[in-house]
């Protein structure tokens, strides 16, 4: 049986879930010491945290939009120096109350991760605190507002910036085609679940930025 995920890829073609990954039981969204699993459309509780999981029917559209929904972010960070060739980028550590840390499973293992923090490209004319609340929405469903940098790194054919942002609303289940699951995991099984290279700094400095 073919697996489709419910929403279209940005060309409006089907897209093909080849290994559909497995919700977890609706138990360990309670329990912080459990990884919690959700699938695109899958059940949830109603509250996580005291914050509810309700779809974002607000969000912005446009990069106007997105742009005017991170006006006035006032974050402590310093300048943003993109080496020669590489492209601009801007991903959310996005932590939850309980401690742990919402991870995104790209649709098919897309660029070889099987989990990772949500990221994208900047956009032309929009701000890397843009780009992160942006590719946080349409990757985990999450409303999130930003906190704080964490830190600069190289990735394959990006110079990518990393804030910790905390959830204030939407849902994991509302993920946009390119996931298809949205993890939830304690901080002690960071590195067991994101083990891409790519992403071992990124725990490793907030590991730092949390002690």
């Amino acid at each position: 049986m073919t697996t489709y995920h419910p929403c279209t890829n940005d060309a409006g073609q089907p897209v093909v879930i080849r290994k559909p990954s497995m919700p977890t039981p609706l138990s360990h969204w309670d329990d912080p010491n459990q990884i919690a699993t959700v699938l695109p459309g899958g059940a949830l509780p109603a509250v996580l945290n005291g914050v509810a999981f309700s779809a974002w029917a607000g969000a912005p559209a446009g990069s106007d939009g997105w742009s005017a929904c991170v006006a006035g972010i006032g974050v402590e960070e310093p300048p943003f120096v993109l080496p020669a060739g590489m492209a601009a980028a801007a991903g959310a550590v996005i932590l939850e109350d309980d401690g742990r840390v919402w991870l995104v499973a790209p649709s098919n293992g897309f660029g070889g991760y099987s989990a990772t923090f949500p990221k994208g490209r900047v956009d032309p004319g929009t701000s890397l605190h843009c780009a992160s609340v942006r590719e946080a929405f349409e990757e985990s469903g999450l409303q999130v507002r930003v906190e704080a940098f964490l830190l600069d790194v190289r990735r394959t054919l990006t110079y990518t910036r990393y804030y910790i942002a905390r959830r204030v609303g939407g849902s994991p289940a509302a993920m946009g085609w390119e996931s298809q699951a949205v993890h939830l995991v304690p901080l002690a099984q960071l590195r067991q679940v994101a083990v891409h290279p790519n992403d071992a700094p990124v725990i490793a400095a907030l590991e730092r930025w949390l002690a």
